[in-house]
């Protein structure tokens, strides 16, 4: 009997080893290599092992029937096989590298990126606020970045040899109509927007996305931010107004609002400039953003408003008692938009913006008053198909209706204006080959009734990664966009405006450290030409214009080498001409430098708790026509110089004081040459020189900042 029991036990210990199944093979890389340290087991099971320095693996299992092998490794996409457990063996399993992993080949030819969450910072969110010559607004932050023309007296983001009206400002991917805040004529614009409320911003220099239309050279997009940290008050008292902000938070909702105040009247009194004010340059600004939380989505809705005046005397050579210039300003901008998912491979985004913009402008004895609506509505579709594929499409709707009233001593309540409406659709697929290797190619549709005409624009760009920290790009895209409000309300039998642009872009990014080089080609069509001085409703107005544009973009970014110093360098180089407006002939444009150079540098001083930086531009001449010599835009202005220098003490955690002056030593820089409109007896047309309208600005401010944490600041908003 116990022979029998002891016969028994061996069978059913035999028949259990014998219904193991060994599973073995190999795993390798794309290129062939052995994988060392894959986790290899079946799903569901505690069955399973990692690779050798060979990339084999080889283990036992009871399981039986069709099995799920899963093989991951870091950097590597997750690799599953299902089949019968009997045939695991003698795999070779090849895995994919994970194009979603920090060090894959991102699409970047074009754009600088301003956000923590990107692959790719060359500047971050703090940056674009704290740069000396700044003052706080973004727009003039991007200035020192390379491909941007050095304008002084405008203000605003002059790309590669376009007009500032060529780049377009986005806020959470919706158009933002109006962006800079009214101004004199010879006086810097600032943007209209506080950083207050961001925490994200891509500016692309050419070559973006299909998904954005109506902007020729450039466009810089705005993210709000998703959501604070916490709630806080930001008060701020300066030597040119007051501001205060606030943020609520509750379960699923906040609610950020910002305000301020600006006078330059005491400033005025202080520090008198080449102007003769009447009433000083006056604003108030508020900002909201309310944000609300989902399971699988967010709503944000965005509104700001500001109403601005002043009125002064300028000088002018045609005019002894000088030019009387006053302006009232109100606009209103609401944005509101959803950003959900569907479900794992399905994402959407929806948009509205509205802008109301009123101007009612004094010059000598004429009258000018404008009105501007419009609206963008946006709807758009992610689909995943995998990590290597991804589809974007999506459709948009842009309308504008422009009425103006003119009056002076000859006409009475002229009108002029126009309506125009824009529909676009697009789709775009980025595929990534691999880690290395990835493209994203489009093409864009936009109708516009008002032309009556349907343009197609392809858009594609390649990117390549050459080694760990280095890759090369490509981009090749067709843009168009309307002419401006200012044209389209004398005349709209017209063409929308075309550039083609062509991008080679080199980048290095490597522990604080990012080097970039782009050349680039832009090609005109269908710019604006018109036979009179100024346009106006008796002008010639063609599309008929044309130039092209090429140039080399540099930038140094190094945060590393020398402790609490972050410093970056940029350089341009820009060849353009055009032939437009009332050009006699293709010319260099009077707003481009065919040389800018700028240094900016933040250094933290332990000791003093602070922050010191510097910011320092230099712009080659740009031309201009002296009508006593022949020829047209026949001499050039001198170079352009600027230092600027900031100083931010923390007098605790949270409340600092801040000092700045924009070009701290005074260059006498020259914005160009007004002549006489007649000649004098000598046959000669006298001139004037045209300078800023104040050699140096200053600026101080206390900050002071109650939060919850009691550690926040608003260092980022300086």
């Amino acid at each position: 009997m116990k022979k029998n029991i002891l016969t028994i036990m061996f069978c059913l210990g035999a028949l259990f080893g014998f219904s193991q199944t060994i599973v073995n093979g190999k795993v390798i890389g794309q290129n062939g290599d052995a994988i060392m340290g894959a986790n290899v087991y079946l799903d569901g099971t505690y069955d399973g092992t990692t690779t050798d320095e060979n990339g084999e693996f080889s283990f036992k299992t009871k399981e039986s029937g069709t099995q799920k092998l899963t093989v991951s490794f870091m950097s590597y996409e997750t690799k599953s096989l299902v089949q019968d457990v009997t045939t695991m063996n003698s795999l070779i399993i090849k895995l994919k590298d994970d194009v979603n992993n920090l060090d894959a080949v991102v699409l970047s030819a074009g754009t600088f990126k301003a956000g923590d969450n990107s692959k790719v910072t060359a500047l971050k969110p703090l940056d674009v606020v704290t740069t000396a010559s700044a003052l706080g607004d973004p727009i003039a932050a991007f200035q020192t970045l390379p491909g941007t023309s050095t304008v002084a007296e405008d203000g605003r983001l002059f790309v590669r040899g376009g007009e500032a009206d060529e780049t377009q400002i986005f806020i959470d991917d919706i158009r933002v109509f109006t962006p800079y805040s009214a101004t004199a004529n010879n006086t810097p614009t600032r943007g209209r927007y506080s950083p207050f409320l961001f925490d994200g911003m891509t500016f692309s220099t050419g070559g973006y996305s299909a998904e954005y239309g109506q902007a020729l050279s450039s466009v810089l997009l705005l993210n709000t931010i998703n959501e604070p940290d916490q709630e806080k008050t930001d008060i701020g008292i300066m030597s040119v107004g007051a501001s205060i902000g606030n943020t609520q938070k509750w379960d699923k909702n906040s609610l950020s609002i910002n305000a301020s105040y600006i006078n330059l009247s005491p400033y005025n009194g202080l520090f008198p400039d080449r102007n003769e004010w009447i009433k000083p340059y006056e604003t108030f600004a508020g900002e909201a953003v309310y944000r609300k939380k989902y399971d699988n989505g967010i709503l944000k809705l965005y509104s700001a408003f500001d109403a601005s005046n002043f009125e002064l005397i300028q000088e002018d050579i045609n005019y002894d008692d000088g030019v009387h210039f006053k302006l009232k300003n109100n606009n209103l901008y609401f944005n509101g938009s959803y950003r959900g998912v569907l479900n794992d491979n399905w994402s959407i985004f929806s948009g509205l913006s509205y802008t109301y913009a009123k101007n009612k402008i004094g010059i000598i004895d004429s009258d000018i008053d404008d009105t501007e609506n419009s609206i963008h509505a946006k709807l758009k579709f992610k689909r995943n198909f995998s990590s290597r594929f991804k589809l974007n499409f999506g459709a948009e709707y842009f309308t504008t209706d422009f009425q103006e009233d003119y009056s002076d001593l000859n006409f009475s309540n002229e009108k002029y204006g126009f309506n125009n409406d824009i529909s676009a659709i697009y789709t775009e697929a980025d595929i990534f080959f691999s880690k290395k290797m990835a493209v994203k190619s489009g093409i864009r549709l936009e109708y516009s009734e008002l032309f009556d005409e349907l343009k197609v624009a392809p858009r594609v760009s390649l990117a390549y990664k050459t080694s760990d920290n280095s890759q090369v790009s490509l981009a090749y895209g067709d843009f168009y966009q309307a002419p401006t409000n200012e044209i389209l309300k004398f005349s709209q039998d017209l063409k929308s405006q075309n550039t083609s642009h062509y991008i080679l872009n080199y980048q290095y990014n490597n522990e604080g450290k990012i080097f970039r080089a782009e050349t680039y080609y832009k090609k005109y069509n269908n710019l604006v030409k018109y036979d009179t001085d100024f346009v106006s409703f008796d002008s010639n107005i063609t599309s008929n214009g044309n130039g092209y544009s090429t140039g080399l973009d540099l930038f140094w970014r190094d945060n590393k080498t020398i402790k609490n110093l972050d410093y970056w360098l940029s350089y341009s180089y820009l060849d353009t001409k055009r032939d437009y407006k009332n050009y006699e002939n293709k010319a260099q444009p009077n707003f481009v430098n065919k040389h800018n150079f700028s240094v900016v540098g933040k250094y933290w001083v332990e000791d003093w708790k602070s922050q010191v930086g510097i910011s320092y531009t230099f712009a080659s001449g740009r031309p201009y026509t002296n009508p006593n010599n022949e020829g047209f835009l026949n001499q050039k202005t001198k170079p352009y110089n600027s230092l600027s220098v900031n100083w931010a003490y923390l007098i605790s955690q949270q409340k600092i004081l801040y000092f700045s002056i924009n070009n701290a030593l005074g260059f006498k820089n020259v914005n160009g040459y007004q002549y006489t409109n007649t000649p004098n007896m000598d046959g000669n047309f006298d001139s004037r020189v045209l300078r800023p309208a104040a050699d140096r600005f200053f600026f101080i401010g206390f900050f002071w900042t109650i939060s919850e944490k009691g550690t926040d600041n608003q260092l980022n908003n300086l």
